[in-house]
């Protein structure tokens, strides 16, 4: 299967001592059956499946079988999940290995929904077809928004039914990351208290991700900066689209800056900063508008895990990471302000810009208009007419804008060129991706196969693509759920 697919695996993580991980095999299913496979991410990962029949396919893509060269672990972690500490893990995944392609990129296959570990607590390690259909869909959205990601090589059904609310159907998802290398796997290390284990992590992830700082004089220090500089760019562009991350726990934040664990997430449709979508959320603490504060705090655990190897004064390792972490709100702000003057077309700065930004937020909120389609109408790429944007506040604020992005002698086509770039046309729409789970669920893919077709050039106008850009507005309050 090696030579047929060119598999080619070089498995760094598992050559870590056992403290890192546990050396497991996926469990086996009854009845594998492939369900979707990601050809365009295959021939990325230069990986050839045509030659393989379905029924091995299916039987790869369950962990009935596996490749030569693969070895298959569950990765230790822990995490803040909702501001409580737990010792965690992969409870329902395992990476199979690490695929390196010919210009020496180095990518994670992982199975998730692969069978019970040492990790799963409770839990069967199991995972249902609807939740992995969805991340495979928004995983593939975020990667063509441009927008760092794991991606989703595959989903497979097991042929077996599991427990929730009620009975599902079991899948496995294939999962490409850069690695799953997380905040939490720092605070799983830390909290045994060895820095020697710390030290070899902080090298791992560096010689892994970050080989440019290793000449750096305080490795840990600058470790710390360039993944705050990471998670800041990474938020700021989910801010930009109007995504809700849903469950941004300390174990869900990768070190590679990747947009990583799909669970409750959702694309936000009327404007409202207190928007969230999961089920579990009950507080809002991961809120559209508290995603920029969450990832302050979980770079604020990072900072902790490093304090040993930061420096051998603690009280000067504290000041040291302090002062990074206190520079997050400014380069926040800015970074901010930037990607929003892109989205209104606004070339240079002015210091009054950002009071015209939060004049439109504010109107939006108020008149509960759709944020995608906002900016749509700005670029004059709106799909249906609303009277909403013949309201007078609307059309006195729009004079302002047009002011400013002409000022200077400005050309508007320069100006929609960088809307363009920032503001997409379509986003997965929430009845969208429903109405692709649903279908697959009594074995219709089409729906799933159409709407990801649609989301490959969300920048682009389409043909037939007003459905994917009218937002259902219903009394019924959308909620997403973890599919643990």
């Amino acid at each position: 299967m090696k030579n047929k697919i060119n598999w080619n695996f070089d498995n760094s993580y598992s050559r870590l001592s056992n403290v890192f991980k546990e050396n497991i095999d996926p469990v086996s299913v009854k009845n594998p059956e492939l369900v979707i496979l990601n050809e365009n991410l295959a021939e990325s990962l230069e990986l050839n499946f045509t030659k393989i029949s379905k029924n091995e396919l299916s039987s790869l893509f369950t962990g009935n079988s596996l490749p030569n060269g693969s070895n298959s672990i569950a990765q230790a972690y822990a995490g803040h999940q909702f501001g409580h500490f737990t010792m965690l893990g992969d409870g329902r995944a395992v990476l199979i290995g690490e695929h390196i392609t010919s210009k020496n990129k180095r990518y994670d296959i992982q199975f998730k929904g692969s069978g019970k570990t040492s990790f799963s607590r409770n839990g069967d390690g199991r995972a249902a077809l609807g939740p992995m259909l969805r991340e495979y869909i928004m995983s593939e959205a975020i990667h063509h928004l441009n927008i760092p990601s794991t991606r989703s090589l595959a989903v497979a059904k097991t042929g077996e039914n599991i427990i929730r609310e009620k009975i599902l159907m079991g899948a496995v998802l294939t999962r490409v990351a850069s690695s799953h290398i997380r905040v939490g796997t720092f605070q799983y290390i830390a909290a045994r208290e060895k820095i020697e284990d710390l030290s070899i992590l902080l090298s791992y992830v560096i010689d892994r991700h970050y080989p440019q700082i290793n000449n750096s004089k305080n490795k840990a220090l600058q470790l710390l900066k360039v993944v705050m500089d990471k998670q800041i760019d990474l938020v700021i562009d989910w801010m930009r689209v109007g995504f809700i991350h849903g469950v941004m726990n300390t174990d869900n934040m990768s070190i590679s800056g990747e947009t990583i664990d799909y669970g409750p997430c959702a694309f936000m449709d009327t404007y409202d900063p207190k928007t969230v979508f999961s089920s579990i959320d009950k507080i809002g603490r991961y809120a559209y508008c508290n995603q920029p504060a969450i990832i302050k705090w979980n770079l604020s655990r990072f900072a902790e895990c490093l304090i040993s190897i930061i420096h051998k004064d603690q009280n000067q390792a504290v000041s040291m990471a302090s002062e990074i972490i206190n520079s997050f709100n400014k380069i926040y702000e800015e970074k901010w302000l930037n990607m929003m003057r892109h989205k209104l077309g606004i070339i240079e700065k002015d210091k009054k810009d950002k009071s015209l930004i939060l004049d439109l937020l504010r109107w939006m909120h108020i008149k509960k208009v759709d944020y995608t389609n906002t900016f749509c109408h700005l670029m004059d790429e709106e799909k249906l007419k609303n009277e909403i944007y013949e309201d007078s506040d609307f059309l006195n604020w729009k004079k302002k804008w047009k002011k400013r992005v002409l000022s200077n002698g400005k050309n508007f086509k320069d100006c929609l060129k960088l809307m363009n770039s920032a503001n997409p046309l379509v986003i997965p729409r929430n009845h969208k991706v429903e109405e692709a789970i649903e279908a697959a669920e009594q074995d219709n893919l089409e729906p799933t196969i159409q709407l990801l077709e649609i989301l490959k050039k969300p920048y682009s106008s389409q043909k037939n693509t007003s459905a994917y850009q009218i937002p259902i507005i219903s009394d019924k309050k959308y909620q997403t759920f973890c599919g643990t």
